[in-house]
């Protein structure tokens, strides 16, 4: 069984407040937008970090992650990327990325919108944490809590926090 903490679109703020979720993690999942080096070392230092650039993130950000992680946990294949969209509306090449890596899930970012919905089309679940940073539209900070378990997904939280407490 692995412990999950998914964030994204963090804009380089660091929440030390949320260390008691961060050191609960077996791994932490990053869905891009990271903002600086700064983030990713700091989580690093609660677990191991597998993370996507996004449009915001610069150079020294995406020589250290890829646009795409795709990998198994726990019997589950997951694929992220930052920019995503959601189903029924992924775009051309979402869908043709789909039926080619036949994710179990597939996380992404980039709306600051916390979505978690099952797409029967690709017989996929899609996963969107939300925004954890303080940059942009949305009014609560989100990121999302999980175990995955011999291919079972189980207790799912929503952490949420005020953008501006």
């Amino acid at each position: 069984m692995k412990q999950i903490l998914l964030l994204s679109d963090t804009h380089a703020f660091i929440d030390k407040e949320a260390a008691a979720h961060y050191q609960n993690a077996d791994e932490i999942w990053h869905a891009g937008d990271i903002g600086s080096q700064e983030v990713l070392d700091y989580l690093e230092t609660f677990a191991p970090v597998k993370a996507v650039y996004g449009n915001i993130d610069g150079q020294d950000i995406r020589v250290r992650c890829p646009e795409d992680q795709i990998f198994f946990c726990e019997g589950k294949k997951i694929w992220i990327r930052h920019i995503g969209a959601y189903p029924p509306k992924f775009n051309t090449k979402i869908q043709m990325l789909l039926k080619q890596i036949q994710p179990d899930i597939f996380i992404c970012g980039h709306s600051h919108i916390l979505k978690v919905m099952y797409d029967n089309n690709f017989s996929v679940l899609h996963i969107n944490p939300g925004a954890f940073g303080k940059s942009g539209f949305h009014q609560e900070r989100t990121m999302l809590k999980f175990s995955i378990d011999q291919g079972k997904i189980e207790n799912m939280q929503v952490i949420s926090k005020p953008k501006n407490p």
